[in-house]
């Protein structure tokens, strides 16, 4: 799609003209999720792990005032090594970003909006956002969520991430009409570990069956996207009583330094680091090691779908 503000690298550009298969990945898991330079060689294994699926990687990010699906290894090593610096970018952000001139790392919900922009329908992260445990009084609720009812663009996942009310989250999918499926489970993850007590709406066994469902929903014009809930890979999983204390902890700190709004997630991640000696930044990176997998062989399903209907 044409767009002033819109710049497509020559390697996404190519495979889309050629409708060979894409994924999109974020960049605040670049700047904001992990330490420098981690971050870089956590982004560089995902796009490769893309690649190996038999996908085109498309990392997504604000790059001087350009909404940028596909990044240079330049462009991503700005982004690790400048980190905080780089504005975390969410929908309300993108305009100024653009009318500035700025750097912006997107999140989920600024990630689907230049994914479909450029015609990319899957996109692989690590952990969507959600309802923000407290949420009643706060009313923090992630953008995510309304991004995933209203564009259609589908998530691939380790659940949510387990700092948020995952129930509530839920509650919210459910009332807003997106599917939440889980790849070879019936459990929703909860991002550290495989099974958070909810259960998902469909649990589907391969890339094939979850594309069809895909292909289905937005041939009768569904509007927003969907989930797809891929657990940890079990040997990599943290005990989920353990998190959840790490958890308490982290939001106890939050409260007393009065950390709120955007600032809340990459600060309880870095927390939960901090107190897991580091184990819980080596689960974050096989989840969306793992997700990049699925999410690539999600695309190849959906692309060979696609140009058999043609």
């Amino acid at each position: 799609m044409s767009n002033l503000y819109l710049s497509i690298s020559l390697e996404v550009q190519a495979a889309l003209q050629e409708n060979r298969p894409v994924v999109a990945l974020e960049s605040t898991i670049i700047a904001h999720g992990m330490p420098f330079p981690r971050n870089v060689e956590t982004a560089l294994r995902v796009e490769k792990m893309v690649r190996e699926a038999g996908a085109t990687p498309a990392t997504c990010a604000i790059i001087s005032g350009k909404l940028s699906a596909g990044l240079s290894t330049a462009e991503i090593e700005l982004l690790g090594k400048e980190g905080a610096n780089i504005p975390k970018a969410s929908r309300r952000d993108l305009a100024y970003l653009v009318s500035q001139g700025k750097h912006g790392a997107t999140t989920v919900a600024s990630t689907m909006i230049l994914a479909h922009l450029a015609g990319i329908r899957i996109f692989a992260t690590g952990g969507i956002g959600g309802v923000h445990r407290g949420a009643a009084t706060t009313m923090d609720i992630s953008a995510d969520l309304q991004e995933l009812a209203q564009t259609p663009v589908a998530v691939v996942s380790a659940g949510a991430k387990s700092i948020l009310d995952l129930g509530l989250t839920l509650e919210y999918l459910e009332t807003m009409g997106v599917p939440v499926i889980g790849y070879r489970t019936n459990a929703f993850p909860a991002f550290y570990s495989a099974r958070s007590g909810f259960g998902v709406d469909f649990c589907l066994d391969s890339a094939t069956e979850i594309a069809s469902l895909l292909k289905a929903h937005w041939e009768l014009n569904f509007q927003g996207g969907a989930l797809i809930a891929n657990p940890v890979p079990e040997a990599h999983q943290l005990d989920a009583d353990l998190i959840e204390k790490t958890i308490a902890e982290a939001l106890a700190a939050a409260e007393r330094l009065g950390i709120r709004g955007k600032a809340i997630t990459p600060f309880l991640l870095a927390k939960i680091e901090n107190l897991t000696g580091g184990r819980s930044l080596e689960t974050n990176i096989e989840l969306v090691l793992n997700n990049a997998r699925l999410g690539g062989a999600v695309a190849v399903a959906l692309n060979a779908q696609s140009l058999r209907q043609v």
